[in-house]
């Protein structure tokens, strides 16, 4: 019994002296973690001071600007189309051309049809003198092209084309009936005139089949009519007398006026007439509708019109009625001309 008491008393000191240690241990973990915490306290902030100099830019050099920063990408400025100008409507002044030299206004191209889609075949300069055959005026043409066109005399410069195939070798003449005369070397060009059978020909050279030649005095072109000009034809002066007053006669019926000469022109094809009715041997017809326009008549021995036959002339003389046939119209030919 004595024993287990002596036990007993061990054991609550070995309690006593475990408790104390832990004790001690604690406090000693507190008195570290306070002075740790007096050496981490805050140092005091010294005084403030003033900048360096250098440190502040001065006041005066500070300037605003809208310069871009270094690294900034160019801005891209949209560009604007300028307008385009206004379109000057095209306006023809009204001309009226007759047979006859004119006189070129302006440097102009001499095409070979009435019209922009004509090949130009040859140029004219101001001041340049043409013959015109007649004028011409297209029903169809466009807003910005001239529609009033004059037919003229194809001028010297300019030269027209045949086929060599139709051409004699040996003496240079024309070999079918009739041979077309060509702007240039190949049938798309436009037709100037016709030559016939036998017309010596003079050669300028030769490309591949074709042969450029001096034109003949029948080929034509056209050129604008606004750019001639012709002479005003002039006005003979009228002799006037002084107006003496004289007794009024009895008022007499008087027959009318004999009606004025009719003078006109006109161009077509001349053949030989086969009626034996007709008033006259030979009669202008147009081509394109086989259709007579006058019986042709002169009283000049020297005009033999078997010699016009086939041709394409421009008349002009004085236009009438055939006595017997009061629907046949005959002109008296004051003046002949060869248009092709």
């Amino acid at each position: 019994m004595a024993d287990i008491d002596r036990d007993r008393d061990k054991n609550f000191t070995f309690r006593i002296m475990k408790m104390n240690c832990w004790l001690t241990l604690g406090v000693m973990m507190v008195t570290s973690a306070v002075a740790q915490d007096n050496t981490n306290a805050v140092p005091q902030m010294p005084a403030p001071t003033a900048p360096s100099p250098a440190e502040v830019a001065p006041a005066a050099t500070a300037v605003e600007t809208n310069a871009p920063p270094a690294n900034a990408k160019p801005v891209k400025h949209r560009k604007h189309k300028a307008a385009a100008p206004e379109k000057i409507a095209f306006t023809e002044p009204a001309s009226t051309l007759i047979a006859g030299p004119a006189e070129v206004a302006v440097n102009v191209n001499v095409r070979g049809q009435a019209g922009l889609k004509g090949d130009v075949v040859a140029h004219l300069v101001k001041g340049d003198t043409v013959t015109v055959l007649s004028q011409i005026n297209l029903d169809k043409h466009k807003a910005d092209e001239p529609a009033q066109w004059a037919k003229i005399v194809l001028p010297s410069s300019a030269h027209v084309w045949v086929r060599t195939l139709f051409i004699d070798e040996t003496n240079k003449t024309v070999l079918p009936k009739k041979l077309n005369l060509r702007a240039g070397p190949s049938e798309n060009y436009n037709v100037l005139g016709v030559i016939e059978r036998g017309t010596p020909v003079s050669e300028v050279k030769t490309r591949d089949d074709w042969m450029e030649i001096d034109a003949p005095t029948n080929a034509c072109a056209f050129v604008a009519a606004m750019y001639l000009q012709q002479a005003a034809p002039a006005t003979p002066a009228v002799e006037t007398t002084p107006i003496v007053a004289e007794p009024m006669a009895p008022l007499v019926e008087q027959a009318p006026p004999p009606p004025q000469p009719r003078i006109v022109t006109h161009e077509g094809v001349v053949r030989h007439v086969i009626s034996i009715v007709a008033p006259t041997k030979y009669e202008l017809f147009d081509p394109k509708t086989n259709q007579n326009i006058d019986y042709l008549y002169t009283t000049s021995p020297s005009l033999n019109l078997s010699r016009y036959v086939n041709k394409r002339i421009i008349v002009t003389g004085e236009e009438g009625l055939d006595v017997r046939w009061k629907d046949t119209p005959l002109i008296n030919i004051q003046s002949i001309q060869v248009a092709e």
